[in-house]
This record gives C-alpha cells, sequence and structure tokens, in this order.
C-alpha cells in the first residue's frame, strides 16, 4: 500500500539513521520518494518556497530562482508578491524550460480562462487540447499568442528580472535527431535532409554549417591513413561527433 504522508511512529524504539519529526504529541517517520528525497506536506511547496526566498535574500542572495512544474504567470507572480511583501526589491530568475508542453499548458489555461469567463467552449475537449483538430482554432491561436508574449508579461506581472532556458541546445538537438531518423530511415531517404537542414543552410549562409569546409583536412588525412592500412578502394568520411 501506498502511504500518502507521514507514518505515526510514536512510542517506537527508533533505528540507527532513522529520521524523525514531532508534531504535537507524536513522532513521525517522514515519507521517503524514489529519489530518496523527503515529501513535504502536501499544499505546502508554495509556502516553503517563499520562505526559503525570503531567507535566501536575508542572508546574501542577490537573485532568486523559482522553478515551477508549469509556465503560469499568475503563479509565479502570487509568490512574488508575497516575497516583494517582505523585500521588495527581490528579484527572479525564471528558467523557460523547454520541458514543459507550452503548447498544451497554455491552451489548458486559455480553456480555464475562457470558462471561467463564461464564454463557449463546448467545441473542445480539455483532456485533447493537443488534437491537430484545434490548431486552426481561436482557442490555440490565443494560447500561441500568450506563448509569444510569456516573457514580456511575466516580467511586467511577476517580477522576473532575467529569463534563461536551460539544455536548450539538448532538447532541439534531441528533437531534430528524432525526427531526422525517422525520415531518413523511413520513406524520406536522404531527402530528409533537403528541406530542412540544406535549406536552412542556404538562408543563413552560416560557416559552422557547412561541414565539408572545416571537415575535409581531417577527412583527407583519415582517408590516406585507413587506404593506406586496408588498401581500401574509396575513400571512408570520418564520423564527426
Amino acid at each position: 500500500m501506498n502511504r500518502q504522508g507521514p507514518l505515526d511512529v510514536t512510542g517506537q524504539q527508533p533505528s540507527n539513521g532513522d529520521v524523525l519529526i514531532t508534531r504535537g504529541s507524536k513522532v513521525l517517520r517522514p515519507k521517503r520518494l524514489r529519489s530518496n528525497l523527503f515529501q513535504f506536506r502536501e499544499g505546502s511547496g508554495a509556502d516553503r518556497c517563499v520562505l526559503d526566498c525570503i531567507n535566501a535574500l536575508n542572508n546574501g542572495a542577490d537573485l532568486l530562482w523559482i522553478e515551477t512544474e508549469k509556465p503560469h504567470v499568475e503563479q509565479i507572480a502570487s509568490m512574488m508578491d508575497r516575497i516583494r511583501e517582505v523585500i521588495p526589491n527581490a528579484k527572479l530568475v525564471y528558467n523557460n524550460s523547454p520541458s514543459f508542453n507550452w503548447t498544451l499548458n497554455f491552451r489548458q489555461q486559455v480553456f480555464d480562462a475562457w470558462e471561467k469567463e463564461g464564454k463557449d467552449i463546448s467545441g473542445f475537449d480539455r483532456a485533447k487540447l493537443m488534437s491537430e483538430d484545434y490548431d486552426d482554432s481561436d482557442l490555440a491561436r490565443e494560447a500561441d499568442e500568450k506563448i509569444r508574449t510569456f516573457q514580456r508579461d511575466a516580467a511586467k506581472r511577476a517580477g522576473i528580472f532575467h529569463h534563461l532556458i536551460t539544455l536548450p541546445t539538448y532538447h532541439t538537438a534531441a528533437l531534430s535527431t528524432d525526427n531526422l531518423a525517422k525520415e531518413y530511415f523511413g520513406d524520406q531517404g536522404c531527402s530528409a535532409t533537403s528541406p530542412t537542414f540544406s535549406a536552412r543552410r542556404s538562408a543563413r549562409a552560416s560557416p559552422e554549417s557547412s561541414t565539408r569546409t572545416w571537415q575535409a583536412p581531417t577527412w583527407v588525412t583519415i582517408t590516406r591513413s585507413i587506404s593506406r592500412a586496408k588498401r581500401l578502394s574509396r575513400p571512408v568520411a570520418p564520423t564527426i561527433p
């Protein structure tokens, strides 16, 4: 059975290494998560975040970094409002993480806002807002606009001083590699690179995108070495990491 909170061990002999807390007259063993971290009381996340931020600023911190489970301006602002009641000049750094499903999150936010305003949402299923059927809808367009203005809106309302993106190339490289592999080993073959990489390379005229420019000396050297050693009849291009 998966218990949801701390276990009451009042009156029991503690074991070596036990982590225990007291709550009133009770002695409790907090629940450990699979990550080996302890689970805090449900619903206390925002309170703990505000308290930690205030303590950090009172003890030498210059900026705050708050992570949230979704990109929601009002959620961030609700915590910053409380922090600024104590420290009016508090400045926040926020991670515009590619891990968020930005499209789904903002479609849900627009759906919820429309529902609260009494707008007609009968044509939408909240559980299926990622459906392509909604891509050309007013709801999707409003969500896309909110994504586009998120940095400006969050800076103005939530006091975000600096926006950043963690691991941007990790996410973009993973997505592009996955798409390329599916198309290259699928029906598209080598043409998988034509409408994407080749077109963008030509448009940007980026020297880094033309791998043959900087790859050539290595290619020639390795080719000659392999040819002498194995008497290959054709050159072999090296793999560029």
